[in-house]
């Protein structure tokens, strides 16, 4: 079938779209009066937290419902045709040649029993009946065009033996071998490290406009949706909030919720203790008991009773600009510049003594070289190469870094579930590196604590929340009687901001921020010096993320304890850490405090690092700066410099060093270091990576 005649009108246009899932119960509406349009060449992005019917937009538009699902009312047209009056053979034309989409985990499009080329060729053949020596060809072109190395062979690998950019970069080249005119992108770079993530949305940007293709790209992220789109639409619990262009959403907001999502992110410069973040009040209303009127007014600083619950509100335009709209019956009236009202200003508690010191630790690991049947030399993996770092009381030390870089092992022996292979770990003054934590005294069990990137897999799914708390206070030996945990337990839910009832809840009854703070509960049961926090808050949303990091800088100011936050993500590190360590394959390539850090000069890896983070300001510029290649395997690490294979300035050292010999550790200024090669003159010309341009 040949593609539709050329159309110039919108590529998708969604009117007034109604979606509703079926229970035997009930009608459970997930999306409400939604219009979008996406005109050719166009990318329109589609924000907001999980739950809001984001997704729900992206299904309908592929007409992939399931059996519950149903459009209740509104219409979706592609290129001026209701998708809802094709044939199902018109229907599956389209979605194989005109609209792709690309999801957020690579491996669930892939099949892992067949070589990437013939999963390309697949598609051109199937719908377009050319040629296996013309699909090939295109599947050449379009794996080259998405910048992978060795194009021949990739199309010869299996996916398993591809890495997570990799295979996503596979199934961005599947969506593009049938050149269609909209790609829908699902979250397609939660999965992946920001160095990584940042060459992909860069990939994205561009081969949207060498294909033309329109672009839906649906997000939490506002700092992706910046890079990324032209216009953008701002979701809350299943209608569209306020829609326009990037400039006028991101500097004229007109709606409380995008105000409030903007005040819930930290930005570079923010004081975590001058203008702590600010986070949405109560929580998100689910789909069967959403409020009267406005959905966001029970959240909302400019609410009004008898007026904002008292009628449906509609969209409307903002005077003077008809392509802006906002759903809110008060945005006239609100002065959107007035300053945000200062909560009180949080006094930092002064940093104490040494409480944990880190020498010279190595954790390798020893590896059958033919795994699954013995044999071979056995390989060693250096997952930590002489780490050496102190951290002191009421610090918040970040450990930054991607994944494969080695600090989730450097978690697991710090806390006793592997022993270091050589080195010190000193927790005051004592040596713990190479206690397992089955022989840890309960003083020193209690003592370092951690709390995990995902707050359902630590909880217990069938006890009672009071209970796994009382559960932690007994291991720790915290009480006499059971009265006395009890009372602990309940000052335990205060201190994380939860209310008592919640003592006899579930784990399922609670939602994944509230699950957050039963784990960080738990962790400071035992009034723990060191608690390391893995990614604590990249599996919440935006708004949930700025309550719970408030959280723990709040506890951590009251009970002077030491936080270790493992993160990829540099905006929040920047925001509440007092000192930074920068990780590369096993190595600390950089520490410092954080102003060091972030200022230049910097260790190039650094310095590419702060380039990936996708900044949601538009008063912002940034060097651009995209890593070739990916993170090399701990298996099998180049020689010399560790980062030596991706390094832009590896030029500028002479006679192959880099390639040769690991780099010595540089004193830059007072407590800043690095590993590097570069001369000083070279380091002293490094520009800052993020400038807010003056006003």
């Amino acid at each position: 079938m040949s593609k539709m005649a050329e159309y110039d009108g919108p590529i998708l246009e969604i009117d007034k779209l109604s979606i509703s899932f079926f229970t035997r119960l009930r009608e459970i509406p997930a999306v409400m009066d939604f219009s979008v349009s996406v005109m050719p060449g166009e990318a329109v992005g589609l924000v907001g937290e999980s739950g809001c019917g984001k997704s729900t937009v992206a299904l309908g538009v592929m007409q992939d419902l399931g059996k519950n699902g149903r459009v209740v009312g509104g219409s979706i047209k592609f290129k001026g045709r209701d998708l809802a009056e094709m044939s199902p053979e018109e229907l599956r034309d389209v979605r194989g040649n005109e609209i792709a989409m690309i999801y957020q985990e690579p491996m669930a499009s892939l099949n892992p029993a067949m070589k990437i080329g013939k999963q390309l060729m697949e598609v051109p053949m199937i719908h377009e009946s050319i040629s296996q020596e013309e699909a090939y060809a295109r599947a050449l072109e379009v794996v080259t065009d998405v910048r992978l190395p060795d194009p021949e062979r990739m199309l010869n690998s299996f996916p398993h033996q591809l890495s997570g950019g990799q295979q996503q970069r596979i199934v961005i080249a599947m969506a593009l071998m049938s050149k269609p005119a909209l790609l829908i992108l699902d979250e397609p770079t939660t999965a992946l490290d920001v160095t990584v993530e940042a060459a992909v949305v860069e990939l994205v940007r561009d081969l949207g406009k060498k294909y033309g293709t329109s672009m839906l790209f649906i997000s939490h992220n506002l700092g992706l949706i910046l890079e990324t789109c032209d216009r953008l639409c701002v979701m809350y619990s299943g209608e569209a909030v306020e829609r326009g262009s990037i400039e006028e959403v991101f500097d004229d907001m007109q709606h409380p919720y995008t105000q409030a999502l903007f005040r819930s992110i930290p930005l570079p410069g923010a004081d975590k203790n001058a203008r702590p973040l600010v986070a949405i009040p109560g929580n998100f209303p689910l789909p069967h008991e959403r409020p009267p009127g406005c959905n966001f007014g029970p959240r909302c600083d400019y609410f009004e009773e008898g007026r904002c619950d008292a009628t449906d509100v509609l969209m409307e335009s903002v005077p003077g600009n008809d392509r802006h709209q906002s759903r809110c019956l008060k945005f006239n009236e609100i002065d959107w510049n007035a300053p945000i009202a200062m909560s009180e200003k949080k006094a930092k508690a002064k940093i104490g003594d040494v409480v944990l010191k880190v020498d010279n630790l190595k954790k390798y690991y020893e590896v059958a070289a033919n795994a699954l049947f013995g044999g071979g030399d056995p390989k060693v993996v250096k997952a930590n190469e002489t780490l050496s770092f102190e951290a002191r009381e009421s610090e918040t030390l970040a450990i930054v870094g991607e994944s494969g870089c080695g600090k989730s092992t450097f978690a697991k022996v710090l806390m006793g579930l592997e022993t270091a292979t050589e080195g010190e770990i000193l927790l005051d003054g004592n040596n713990i590196e190479q206690v397992p934590i089955e022989q840890r005294n309960t003083g020193t069990v209690a003592d370092i604590q951690m709390v995990f990137q995902n707050p359902f897999d630590t909880l217990n799914p069938s006890m009672t929340v009071g209970r796994q708390i009382i559960r932690a206070l007994e291991i720790f030996k915290v009480g006499k009687t059971e009265a006395d945990r009890k009372q602990r337990m309940l000052e335990l839910l205060d201190l994380v901001k939860l209310p008592r009832a919640f003592a006899d809840r579930m784990p399922r009854q609670l939602s994944g921020g509230q699950k957050q703070r039963v784990g960080i509960a738990r962790a400071f049961a035992g009034g723990a010096r060191i608690v390391v926090a893995d990614e604590p808050v990249s599996a919440l949303d935006v708004s949930v993320q700025a309550a719970v990091t408030d959280l723990l800088m709040e506890i951590q100011r009251n009970e002077k304890t030491t936080l270790l936050f493992i993160s990829h993500d540099l905006s929040i590190v920047r925001y509440l850490s007092d000192r930074v360590m920068v990780m590369y394959l096993g190595h600390v390539v950089e520490i410092g405090d954080t102003d060091q850090v972030f200022s230049p000069p910097y260790h190039p890896y650094t310095e590419a690092l702060l380039s990936a983070v996708p900044i949601a300001d538009t008063s912002i510029e940034k060097q651009h700066i995209v890593l070739e290649g990916d993170i090399p395997s701990a298996m099998n690490p180049p020689s010399g410099c560790p980062f030596q294979t991706r390094c832009r300035w590896k030029g500028e050292v002479p006679d192959g060093l880099c390639d040769r010999e690991v780099p010595p550790v540089k004193q830059l200024t007072s407590g800043h270091q690095i590993k590097c090669h570069l001369s000083d003159d070279v380091l002293s010309k490094m520009e800052p990576v993020i400038k807010i341009a003056a006003e």
